[in-house]
């Protein structure tokens, strides 16, 4: 291996050129991989070819990486739905389709972007993630705390860790509920087989999902998830799990979905302790409109 080069000798394996990458090399993902060979920066034997290419055992295999582009995260004048702000906090009603932050292939537009031009922020995540103590997913909408001061962050990030925040989600999920509420105590890490997705893996991190029933529909069911933990697609790979995928789920869900912008998932309440003050400070938000049209269709359905 040298320096921006990944190599691999075939010895005895035979398969897909994209998929005997991507087990030889779990740092890259599979779709990466296939962008390098369509980029031609993946040659056998000194030749590039396609990434359904069979390696055969004596295949001698070259992967040229392109030099890292150092993100920076600038400020951008763009419209913000702050719910609350004072001299610490700010919290705030991201849209669906919004990234949060800067990320290889988002280096613009995100929620920090239109955070930077609007105030100072805390330092503490570095100049990627500046004043951002927690997420939620591009394709998910609602609250968001953030810290304009160092001193903001360390206090919200504790809260968060002794599991003090409140935080609520509305959901929109496959199937019906025999239960009316019910709690899913389940670990998170990486899948095995996608490293895009998370999955339910015996040596995940801990991870719990209270959830509770508030309308039925005929295939669908509008629940109330409050988080106790915070992992990566938490509520969304949990209710997968558990039979129940977020409507509109791109990665999780099944084909046949409801349409929209993506998962219909919704943070909905946020409650958290004033950093400075330590009033307890509670927000909520409706649900957008695309959202709120499908309940009232999902209603009518069943009425008729």
């Amino acid at each position: 291996m040298t320096q921006n080069c990944l190599t691999l000798t075939i010895t005895t394996q035979q398969g897909r050129l994209d998929t005997v990458l991507r087990d030889a090399f779990t740092q890259l993902t599979r779709s990466h991989i296939q962008n390098l060979i369509k980029a031609k920066l993946v040659q056998v034997n000194g030749v590039s070819v396609k990434a359904k290419y069979v390696v055969t055992p004596g295949d001698y295999i070259v992967i040229k990486l392109p030099k890292p582009v150092s993100l920076t995260a600038k400020p951008e004048k763009m419209p913000l739905d702050i719910v609350y702000e004072d001299a610490d906090v700010l919290v705030v009603n991201k849209p669906q389709g919004m990234v949060v932050h800067p990320a290889p292939g988002h280096s613009h537009g995100t929620l920090v972007n239109a955070l930077l031009y609007h105030s100072p922020l805390s330092t503490i995540n570095g100049v990627i993630r500046p004043g951002i103590v927690h997420r939620i997913d591009k394709d998910t909408s609602g609250l968001l705390m953030v810290a304009k001061n160092n001193l903001a962050h360390q206090s919200l990030a504790a809260q968060l860790q002794a599991k003090t925040t409140q935080r609520e989600y509305l959901a929109l999920v496959h199937g019906n509920f025999k239960e009316q509420r019910g709690t899913i105590n389940a670990p998170l890490g990486r899948a095995k087989n996608d490293r895009k997705k998370q999955a339910v893996v015996a040596d995940g991190r801990h991870a719990v999902t209270h959830f509770e029933v508030l309308m039925r529909f005929k295939a669908y069911t509008l629940i109330k998830c409050q988080l106790e933990t915070g992992r990566t697609h938490q509520i969304r790979v949990h209710m997968r799990y558990i039979g129940h995928p977020v409507a509109g789920d791109p990665l999780y869900g099944p084909k046949k979905t409801l349409s929209g912008h993506g998962q219909f998932l919704h943070a909905a309440k946020l409650g958290f302790k004033h950093p400075r003050t330590g009033e307890q400070l509670t927000f909520s938000v409706a649900v957008p409109p695309i959202f709120k049209q499908t309940l009232v269709t999902l209603e009518k359905s069943v009425d008729s």
